[in-house]
């Protein structure tokens, strides 16, 4: 799903830009040049969206541009920011991913018996190997 959402840039008076997106309330990021400001304002609407998306919330629609002002700070600007949320979500996504593996019959047979939860274990296995914490599990 590609969508479009305007986007404010602010200068700051320490350089950089913050960018706030007026129809994701609480979407908020900065960047030191307006080319990070702008790579920084992807991730955090893609991930805004994301987030409501996998927490069965409604999208909301994208304002006209034209209706946007940037009236918070003086030489702010409004650009359209174009998220790829299928992409991001490949990359960055909750969503559970079917994996079809084997292991011996007699490992599977005394796991059932002791009523072994194979994709916690899995899961357990491999953020243990690549050295991920997340206090989810």
């Amino acid at each position: 799903m590609k969508l479009i959402y305007p986007a404010c840039f602010y200068p700051c008076e320490e350089g950089g830009y913050t960018v706030i997106f007026p129809d994701l309330p609480g979407c908020v990021t900065e960047g030191d040049t307006l080319s990070e400001a702008l790579d920084m304002a992807i991730d955090a609407a893609s991930a805004w969206l994301l987030d409501s998306v996998e927490k069965n919330k409604q999208i909301p629609h994208a304002s006209d541009i034209k209706s946007i002002i940037p009236d918070e700070y003086e030489n702010g600007f409004v650009s359209i920011i174009g998220i790829d949320l299928d992409e991001y979500s490949k990359k960055y996504g909750n969503k559970a991913v079917k994996k079809t593996l084997t292991i011996p019959h007699w490992l599977n047979t005394i796991a059932e018996h002791e009523n072994i939860n194979f994709s916690y274990i899995l899961q357990s296995a491999l953020k243990e190997k690549l050295g991920i914490i997340d206090d989810r599990s």
